[in-house]
């Protein structure tokens, strides 16, 4: 690996949400090129790669591209693909996995073709092993007929922080919490509330975000299988350190006992158990946390989500009224796959937002202006 050639890479994120990562990316001094369908172009060495994978909480993966040839035909992919410098980037001991995806401008339009191609060229060039559960996954691109190749560094998917263990029914994925919670203008520096916390994804998302906590700091990527990973660089961009003190309440609430409990568990686990507040309490009984006003953001249930929307009406009806009765000098950011049940809380929202896949469903973020 060269550290000092800096090379494409390409942040991953929901469809709709490429904007809010790019902002994100910007904010930590990533060097933004270019906000594609489905994620963002950035350009950088390896050490930008690592801290990609490290800081950004919106990115779902981080791909490093690792080089590009011309091909029209399969054996002229197959003898490219002996040629290719694979040695430069993969370990002959760690395992890959080959995805190709192709377009309908290139002359080669059978991806699983492609695939065993080079599958075969990896294999008796490199001397490499393919396994479908492999470590490594290489992720490659036929677009008029231009073979574009990139690694994916991250392996798991970065939602996955590494210290959540407990989760309710239909989570929201952290990285998308992330997104919605900078969509809704969050910072770090106001209070946030979630009067129907679940596992507590959104307000501890919001407690490491105040805390400058890395999001990646508890796991291990797919990068640390390539070759010239460097351990002692990347443990210097590792931290597990808070790099602020937050001044401000973080909370939430739940009728479930045994969701309280879950969501305290995974705050404690995340480090951050003693930045919020979980109590038990149903979101009629809600009232603003003392301090001053900030953000209230929740991702009610929804009918495709839990059965019977008919009955949700009444629960988003009262919701609106306690927050525009209690909680003057708030903004309120609620997620719902439901246009009415938003509607329903009879609260004022600004234009809605992009229609975002989670879980199975298309969901939105309803946000208001402050309170009044």
């Amino acid at each position: 690996m060269s550290e000092d050639i800096p090379a494409p890479i390409f942040a991953i994120t929901l469809p709709g949400m490429e904007t809010t990562l790019a902002e994100e990316a910007r904010g930590f001094g990533f060097d933004v090129r270019d906000v594609m369908p489905g994620g963002v172009s950035m350009a950088g060495g390896w050490p930008d790669v690592w801290r990609a994978n490290l800081e950004l909480r919106g990115a779902t993966r981080v791909l490093r591209r690792i080089g590009s040839f011309m091909a029209f035909h399969l054996a002229q992919l197959d003898k490219r693909a002996r040629k290719f410098p694979w040695a430069d980037v993969l370990r002959p001991d760690v395992p890959v996995k080959v995805e190709v995806a192709t377009s309908r401008k290139s002359k080669i339009y059978h991806a699983g073709a492609a695939t065993k191609r080079i599958e075969t060229a990896l294999v008796e060039s490199a001397g490499m092993t393919i396994a479908s559960d492999a470590p490594v996954v290489l992720k490659v691109r036929i677009d008029d007929n231009r073979v574009t190749i990139s690694v994916d560094t991250s392996g798991e998917p970065l939602h996955k922080r590494g210290h959540k263990e407990a989760v309710g029914k239909a989570p929201m994925r952290e990285t998308l919490a992330a997104l919605f919670l900078r969509q809704c203008g969050y910072d770090g520096s106001e209070p946030v509330f979630d009067p129907m916390c679940g596992s507590g994804t959104f307000v501890i998302e919001a407690a490491e975000m105040a805390a400058g906590l890395q999001a990646g700091r508890a796991r291990s990527f797919a990068f640390e299988q390539l070759v010239g990973f460097d351990p002692d660089a990347v443990a210097a961009v590792r931290t597990s350190e808070r790099r602020g003190a937050p001044q401000v309440r973080l909370t939430g609430s739940d009728r479930d006992q045994g969701v309280i409990a879950m969501a305290r568990g995974n705050a404690a686990q995340a480090g951050v158990g003693d930045l919020v507040q979980f109590d038990q309490r149903s979101a009629g009984d809600i009232v603003p946390p003392d301090g001053p006003p900030g953000l209230v953001i929740v991702n009610p249930p929804y009918g495709a989500r839990i059965g019977n929307k008919k009955a949700l009406y009444p629960v988003y009806g009262r919701l609106g009224q306690v927050l525009v009765e209690r909680f003057s000098g708030w903004r309120v950011g609620i997620v719902t796959s439901e246009a009415s049940l938003a509607k329903a809380s009879g609260l004022p929202f600004l234009p809605e937002g992009p229609s975002i896949a989670h879980g199975g469903l298309r969901v939105k973020l309803w946000r208001t202006a402050t309170l009044t």
